[in-house]
């Protein structure tokens, strides 16, 4: 897998050669776990890394400067633009354990995102780059975002990242949650930043609760009970397969 610089100053790959450099390293380590246990079989051609203007104007117009198609993996190593990023999802709403936390926003929560992005390519997930992705949506991006955290963080780390997108679900669920999760797919990109990120964090807290409390914390036996829905063909949604289409209230 390649590794491609793609910024506008030589100054700004200079800035950030450090935190890639550690990240290439760490990343190495992440892919031997997917390789073994979770059918990463066909890796992504490379990694740009750039800035997060580029990521967001670019190449791509979603306010979130990572992301991944069949051949790459997009994302800014900007630990500072990510902080301000994560605080603006608040929509200006004040709580001073979030904003304290993205203030401190450590490093190994931003190589939780690239992690994300190169889970991506694991073969368990059902639905291809190319097709429309729309069904079961929140199942992949849920444990795209679970699966990396639960190796990457320390247990305090991942309780707190846990306990705060619980707590923006309950603040935005009001303004946001009059869908359900089913709903997830490619219109959720056409939304302000906290929309879209409202079903990550919704997605995120599915999936911890399939695989701690329903699977005892077996997670591929949630993989086999996704694929079974597949396999049964796909009668009824995922969410009432996995029987939480009432985790978030009666719109969730």
């Amino acid at each position: 897998m390649k590794h491609i610089y793609a910024f506008e100053k030589k100054e700004d790959y200079e800035k950030y050669q450090s935190i890639i450099e550690r990240f290439r390293k760490r990343l190495i380590e992440f892919q031997q776990v997917l390789e073994k246990d979770y059918a990463l079989r066909d890796l992504p051609k490379g990694i740009v890394w750039t800035s997060v203007e580029l990521a967001t104007t670019t190449f791509s117009d979603v306010p979130i400067p990572a992301f991944t198609n069949r051949d790459l993996i997009y994302i800014s190593p900007d630990l500072s633009s990510w902080r301000e990023l994560f605080i603006s999802q608040l929509e200006g709403r004040s709580s001073t354990k979030i904003e304290n936390f993205y203030e401190n926003l450590s490093e190994d929560h931003i190589f939780t995102i690239v992690g994300h992005e190169l889970m991506h390519h694991s073969d368990l997930f059902l639905d291809d780059f190319d097709e429309e992705r729309e069904a079961g949506i929140w199942f992949e991006e849920g444990m795209c975002e679970y699966l990396p955290r639960k190796f990457l963080l320390d247990e305090e780390e991942f309780t707190s990242i846990s306990n705060v997108e619980e707590e923006l679900v309950d603040m935005f669920k009001a303004k946001y949650g009059d869908h359900s999760l089913e709903a997830f797919g490619s219109a959720s990109y056409q939304g302000s930043l906290t929309s879209i990120m409202f079903d990550y964090w919704r997605s995120f807290l599915a999936i911890k609760y399939l695989v701690e409390e329903k699977a005892n914390h077996d997670m591929k036996q949630v993989f086999r009970d996704y694929h079974r829905w597949h396999e049964e063909g796909r009668k009824v949604t995922l969410l009432e397969h996995f029987g939480i289409q009432h985790l978030f209230g009666s719109r969730g």
